[in-house]
């Protein structure tokens, strides 16, 4: 799945189904951090399952919900959507102003660079 597009609820909701890896709806709405009445829990898994993003069993009386989109996939497509709307496609914008706001320590960016370095590498080896 290369376009995951979420709602802030949405995504709330995905974020606890990656952590615990399956729940219903009562376990997901124990672990949010904010407070949603269980009907609306229940729409918000609803729709992700037409959406395709998460998918049921039956449990007894309840239906246990599972991710089908990988997290790595849902930050693909949010970045790409981030970058491109805000950024006008420019990834070197993304980064200019995590630096400006001192989003990245200079810690992280020795890191970041290190990983720059890294891919590079891997990209000029041979296939």
């Amino acid at each position: 799945m290369d376009h995951v597009t979420l709602g802030d609820r949405e995504l709330d909701v995905m974020a606890v189904l990656w952590e615990i890896g399956s729940g219903t709806v009562g376990e997901v709405r124990e672990q949010l951090d904010v407070t949603l009445a269980y009907t609306t829990v229940l729409t918000i898994l609803r729709n992700l399952e037409a959406k395709a993003f998460v998918s049921h069993e039956e449990e007894g009386r309840a239906h246990r919900y599972y991710p089908r989109v990988a997290r790595q996939s849902a930050q693909r497509s949010a970045l790409a959507r981030l970058v491109n709307t805000l950024f006008h496609g420019s990834h070197e914008q993304l980064l200019v102003r995590l630096l400006e706001d001192r989003a990245i320590g200079a810690d992280e960016l020795r890191r970041l660079s290190k990983r720059v370095r890294d891919v590079e590498t891997t990209r000029r080896k041979p296939q």
